[in-house]
C-alpha cells in the first residue's frame, strides 16, 4: 500500500518549496507536475507538432508515457523510458509546455500518468486541483495558503535579491488577478477539498509548516 500527500493552494503560497523538504524528510518520490508537463512538451516537439495543432496534440498525448524516479538521490523524469532531465528546461520546451497544459486532453493524459505513479509509490503531489481531481483518495490533503500581501512581499524579495526592478503592489495585484483566474477557470480550478486541512503560512517560517504538516500525516498514519 502506498501513501500520498496531495497540497492544493494558489500561487506563491510556497507549496512545492514545502513539498519537497517534506519528501526528503520522509523519503517520498516528489512529483514535479511543472516537469512532467515539460516532458509531454518535449515529446510534441520530437513528433514535429506546433501548439496550434490541437488534434495531433489531442491523438500523440496518449503515446507518450512520462513517469518519475529517484537514482542516487536526483530526481529522474523519464519520456517513454528516457531520462530528459537535461532537455527539458530549454525556452522552446517551456513554451511549448505553456501552450499545450492548458489542453484539456494533455491534462486528462497527466492526470492519469499522476494516478498510476501515485499507485505504486509514496509520493507527494502539489498543485492547483491534486487533492480535488488527481489524488481524491490522498492519505493527507493540505490546503496551504497565505495572504496576498504576503504572497507579495515573499515575491518582491526574491526579485529584489536578483536586482530586479519591482513594485510591492503591482506583485500584489497580479497575484489577485491569478488567484480569481485559477479559481474561475473552467476545467479543475483551484479549491479547498472538503476534506483537506487548511494550513495558514503567512506567520509561520518554510520549517514550521514542514512540521506541520508531517505531524497532521503522522497522525493519519
Amino acid at each position: 500500500m502506498s501513501y500520498n500527500i496531495a497540497i492544493d493552494g494558489p500561487a506563491g503560497a510556497g507549496k512545492s518549496t514545502i513539498a519537497k523538504k517534506i519528501a526528503k524528510e520522509l523519503s517520498y518520490i516528489y512529483v514535479d507536475t511543472g516537469a512532467m508537463y515539460r516532458a509531454m512538451a518535449l515529446f510534441f516537439i520530437r513528433q514535429g507538432i506546433g501548439p496550434e495543432e490541437t488534434e495531433r496534440i489531442n491523438q500523440e498525448c496518449e503515446n507518450a508515457n512520462i513517469t518519475i524516479e529517484y537514482k542516487d538521490g536526483e530526481q529522474q523524469v523519464l519520456l517513454n523510458g528516457e531520462n530528459v532531465n537535461g532537455l527539458i528546461r530549454t525556452e522552446e520546451v517551456g513554451n511549448m509546455a505553456s501552450a499545450t497544459s492548458v489542453n484539456v486532453n494533455v491534462r486528462t493524459k497527466m492526470v492519469q500518468l499522476q494516478q498510476q505513479l501515485a499507485k505504486t509509490a509514496d509520493v507527494i503531489m502539489d498543485g492547483r486541483d491534486i487533492g480535488t481531481k488527481v489524488l481524491p483518495n490522498a492519505t493527507l490533503k493540505i490546503y496551504l495558503t497565505a495572504s496576498s500581501r504576503t504572497r507579495a512581499t515573499r515575491r518582491y524579495n526574491e526579485l529584489v535579491a536578483k536586482n530586479v526592478e519591482c513594485d510591492l503592489d503591482t506583485i500584489e495585484k497580479d497575484i489577485i488577478d491569478r488567484d480569481y483566474r485559477d479559481m474561475h477557470r473552467e476545467h479543475s480550478p483551484l479549491m479547498q477539498a472538503e476534506d483537506a486541512i487548511l494550513v495558514d503560512s503567512s506567520d509561520m517560517t518554510i520549517q514550521e509548516v514542514v512540521d506541520e504538516i508531517i505531524a497532521l500525516f503522522r497522525e493519519r498514519m
